[in-house]
């Protein structure tokens, strides 16, 4: 579609760095809607992705139709937390100095009225000429995702007025992996955990319930649940992770794969709690773009 930012159909990057940031204690609604608007003016989404959380459009008096906060689906013996976003901004780019530069002029953009929470770095890993990149457990990420005109159906809002059509939700989780946990259920527990052999990437008829693939089936729920994934995995000294990004034309399918995931659709969680938990979970709207830069119409700017 025309009006979507280009960066959410594309495939992932070889580099990514996402920033997160808030409004600066003080800013007047009018100061936060010009720094918008300068960032708006400079970015064409494509080599930066930008995301507007609940408490921003709030800020600004406006009504965005479908965005709300994450719920927390903790329990069963799993934590999910909600971690509300207000800003974020997913600067994309074939070499890391590139992005931390491109990062550094967005931060300019949207100061003084913004300030910076807190950044992550994601990389692509894998086989730079295959279809999908990796986890860095080593499956395939997003091995399921719809392609071409079900992949728009799936990302991006259709059938809406201007300054909504084009537009997506998102939902973004920062995973950490215990790899050591990963590495000890063996071959065939991790292939179980997954759904799927590492080795083909094929899915296993006989896996159990919990496996990753059986609980994220996007055309087993009703209405069926299709997301576009575009993770990045992340790495900061010895910790490491799964960045988890899922585009959607609303957040129902995320949210309705999230629910079953934590086990509250039946009590079994899935096993990738076995070794991976999410640390942080955020929903938000990706404005659509017009004339080669974010559209900010529907926050009244």
């Amino acid at each position: 579609m025309k009006f979507a930012q280009p960066g959410i159909l594309e495939s992932v990057p070889a580099h990514g760095r996402y920033l997160f940031l808030s409004p600066t204690a003080g800013a007047t609604p009018a100061a936060v809607g010009a720094a918008l608007q300068q960032l708006a003016a400079s970015v064409d989404g494509q080599s930066v992705v930008v995301g507007i959380g609940p408490t921003l459009a709030h800020t600004l008096g406006a009504d965005i139709p479908g965005l709300r906060t994450m719920p927390d689906f903790s329990g069963h013996g799993v934590q999910v937390p909600s971690t509300p976003v207000a800003l974020w901004c997913w600067v994309r780019g074939a070499a890391q100095g590139e992005v931390v530069l491109h990062a550094r002029r967005v931060e300019k953009a949207l100061a003084p009225a913004f300030h910076l929470d807190r950044v992550l770095d994601g990389f692509r890993h894998g086989d730079p000429a295959a279809a999908h990149d990796r986890d860095l457990i080593g499956f395939e990420d997003g091995t399921e995702n719809p392609e071409g005109d079900e992949a728009e159906a799936a990302a991006l809002v259709h059938d809406a007025p201007e300054g909504m059509a084009g537009s997506s939700f998102v939902a973004i989780q920062q995973w950490v992996h215990n790899l050591d946990a990963f590495d000890a259920l063996g071959t065939q527990g991790q292939d179980n955990a997954m759904g799927r052999r590492m080795s083909d990437n094929e899915e296993l008829e006989d896996a159990p319930a919990s496996a990753h693939v059986k609980r994220t089936a996007q055309e087993s729920f009703s209405p069926e649940a299709f997301v576009l994934r575009r993770s990045l995995p992340w790495a900061v000294g010895h910790q490491c992770g799964l960045f988890f990004v899922a585009f959607g034309a609303t957040l129902n399918a995320f949210e309705a794969q999230m629910r079953r995931m934590a086990g509250q659709e039946d009590g079994i969680v899935d096993a990738t709690f076995t070794y991976s938990k999410p640390v942080t979970g955020a929903y938000l709207w990706c404005p659509p773009v017009r004339g080669g830069q974010l559209d900010l119409r529907q926050l009244g700017l």
